[in-house]
């Protein structure tokens, strides 16, 4: 970069504004514990303002009183204002309290500073392997000649071959203490990097919505033009690489036995011995990526809404601008209605509307009741069998999403078939139903139409039963806390 292109980033840039501020301590710290270590997306004024007011207190208790002489929630304000741009302050929908979440700028100032921590072991083993990786991905990834690519999965086959029979006759190669580091450091640094991605990631999609919206405000044409314009190009977040890409990531996020597979991964490696004092974070990130990619979609749903309906206000604007336009023709109409020209004439299918009044309408007539006359009635002597209006079948809905609501409380989500595994049907083709159709506040409930499963049970009169469903997944909502549990 030329001297000109830095001096605009310096003067302009929120990250490099940010370490550039007196209380950059102070700013870095306070946000990077509140929503950078808890993986907070939103958090409320109120909530915000006293923790940073205890934080004050003790800062100066420490550094000696007058250190940060502001209030809490005038250093919230400065940090929020459009000059610093640290601090995005919105309302939520439904919602009348003010809301903070951090910006990109305070991640990519805390990654360049704890990029300064001297590190007592920097691995590079790691990170010349997955180059190799990412390189052999792309070069045979985008390869469309069959033969080559035959080729390479063949030698590849040929490797795994080899690699199975050293195995098979005990000889191989362990990863020492040294590469166990390697790629453990590597792994936490991508870990967080890619939980601090979201952000930027949310913030591009915000650019995107920005930029359709000043497309449309600018709109010079006609209504059908505005509609056939932003109907063709709605799908410009989706379409984007970044939208292609974070939706690739959240399908693979999303599938149930990635999830198992990362989470036994995750434990065996955090068990390790080489790696030492393991990352506490990382033992659940996959959690923590599952509610940043959570709160990313419910985003993109957001602005999708408020396009609708900024769009609706567009149209109703063009449909006045129609209406002062016959209002004007009507107006010019009486004008030259005192100074009749034979070339300008004019045919009207009608002088006035047809008027409906509803008093026109006929009232209301009631229906004649007709007396029923009770006397006389004596019991019939045939002997009906009641048990059938006793044998209807009930299901306790609370009761299965309490169920869930238990599975739930240790994990982010869970299938279907777990949870039938532990507690079976009991009622059959019901039950099941009933599964499916669940509504709670605490868990959603996710359909995968692309994959199918087997639901078994044995009905009342001993056969067995099998039914194809799509695979569902029960996913926790972020935020929710699981009251209840299983009975």
């Amino acid at each position: 970069m030329d001297f000109e292109g830095l001096d605009h980033l310096r003067r302009n840039e929120p990250a490099w504004r940010l370490l550039r501020a007196d209380n950059a301590p102070l700013v870095l710290g306070f946000l990077g514990k509140v929503f950078v270590d808890d993986n907070v997306r939103s958090i409320s004024a109120t909530e915000l303002i006293s923790r940073l007011d205890d934080e004050l207190y003790a800062l100066n208790e420490r550094l000696g009183d007058g250190s940060f002489p502001k209030s809490a929630k005038a250093y919230l304000d400065d940090w929020a204002a459009p000059a610093n741009g640290w601090l995005r302050k919105y309302y939520p929908a439904g919602s009348d309290e003010v809301h903070f979440d951090a910006t990109v700028a305070v991640e990519k100032a805390l990654t360049w500073v704890d990029s300064l921590r001297e590190r007592s072991f920097v691995g590079t083993e790691s990170r010349l392997n997955t180059i190799f990786e990412l390189l052999r991905q792309m070069a045979y990834g985008a390869e469309t000649d069959p033969d080559t690519r035959l080729a390479e999965l063949r030698r590849r086959r040929s490797e795994i071959d080899a690699e199975i029979n050293r195995v098979a006759g005990g000889e191989f190669a362990v990863l020492d203490v040294s590469a166990q580091r390697d790629r453990y450091q590597q792994f936490a640094a991508t870990a967080r990097e890619l939980l601090a991605d979201f952000r930027e990631v949310e913030a591009n999609f915000r650019g995107l919505d920005r930029a359709l919206r000043e497309r449309i405000a600018g709109w010079q044409g006609s209504k059908g033009q505005l509609l056939d314009e932003v109907v063709g190009n709605r799908t410009t977040i989706a379409d984007s690489d970044q939208g292609r890409s974070f939706q690739a990531f959240y399908d693979f996020l999303l599938s149930h036995e990635r999830q198992l597979e990362l989470a036994e991964l995750l434990a065996k490696v955090q068990s390790l011995e080489a790696v030492g004092e393991p990352d506490p974070r990382m033992r659940h990130v996959h959690h923590d990526w599952l509610d940043a990619a959570e709160r990313t979609q419910a985003t993109v749903r957001l602005l999708s809404e408020q396009l609708r309906r900024f769009l609706d206000d567009q149209v109703w604007l063009e449909n006045r601008r129609v209406m002062d336009i016959l209002h004007s023709i009507e107006s010019s109409a009486l004008k030259l209605r005192e100074h009749p020209t034979p070339t300008i004439t004019c045919d009207l299918d009608g002088t006035a509307p047809t008027v409906a009044l509803p008093m026109e309408r006929p009232l209301y007539t009631p229906k004649v009741k007709v007396p029923l006359d009770s006397g006389g009635i004596t019991a019939a002597d045939e002997d009906l069998d009641a048990s059938p209006l006793f044998e209807q079948v009930y299901v306790d809905r609370e009761r299965l999403s309490g169920i869930v609501r238990g599975e739930l409380r240790e994990r982010a989500q869970v299938g279907l078939g777990e949870v039938l595994a532990r507690r079976p049907l009991e009622q059959g083709m019901a039950e099941l139903v009933g599964y499916l159709s669940l509504g709670d506040p605490a868990f959603q409930v996710v359909f995968d139409e692309t994959a199918r499963e087997q639901v078994e049970w044995v009905d009342e009169t001993g056969t067995a039963r099998v039914a194809t469903i799509p695979r569902v997944t029960f996913t926790r909502v972020a935020g929710r806390g699981l009251v209840g549990g299983a009975a």
